[in-house]
């Protein structure tokens, strides 16, 4: 896989408010995100998180797609969304070892939410507890992956599926020698 440079979301959520007259702290209390921080992502100086980005593209009334890519991407029909591929948003670790596609639509987050892993060898996806009750069930799309849910770890071949508790510590590593990929998808509660 190439390498990616995350998109500048800045100009586009400065753009947007301006556009619809808001001055910084209207847009805070909107989307209650404080106004130093709207400040520091206009800017291109912090990178935001998914629940900020969410609460952002919520206060604006924009789509998800259009604030990754700078502009009205998705062709809508009644019948029928499609999202080009440069244009789905992906999410990387700190190390760079793994990333996510966004696949589930952004009024899902929080409900259920499904993406794309793909980790380099050695490399892990490691959580936190998520809410109460929240399980993931991840499908594995190549061999090498292991999965950790407190204190079980469990090995994947090709096309197996673990479903498992993440309301506590919980991981997706790659022990091969080459990139492993899956599906994952999260069910909160």
């Amino acid at each position: 896989m190439s390498e990616i440079t995350p998109p500048q979301i800045g100009p586009v959520i400065q753009k947007a408010r301006k556009a619809r007259h808001l001055t910084l702290e209207q847009l805070a209390k909107l989307s209650g995100v404080s106004r130093s921080m709207l400040s520091q992502i206009e800017r291109s100086e912090t990178n935001p998180t998914f629940a900020v980005v969410w609460s952002l593209t919520q206060a604006l009334n924009i789509e998800f797609s259009d604030l990754v890519s700078g502009d009205a991407v998705a062709r809508k029909s009644a019948m029928l969304d499609v999202v080009p591929a440069d244009h789905v948003p992906f999410i990387a670790s700190l190390d760079g070892m793994c990333r996510l596609k966004i696949l589930s639509p952004p009024a899902l987050a929080g409900k259920t939410e499904w993406y794309l892993v793909e980790i380099e060898p050695g490399g892990a996806l490691t959580s936190a507890p998520h809410a109460a009750r929240t399980r993931e069930h991840f499908t594995a799309l190549t061999d090498g992956l292991a999965i950790t849910a407190g204190d079980t770890t469990t090995a994947l071949t090709t096309g197996e599926v673990a479903r498992y508790a993440a309301d506590v510590p919980h991981a997706i590593a790659n022990t091969s020698d080459t990139i492993a990929s899956g599906w994952l998808v999260v069910l909160f509660s």
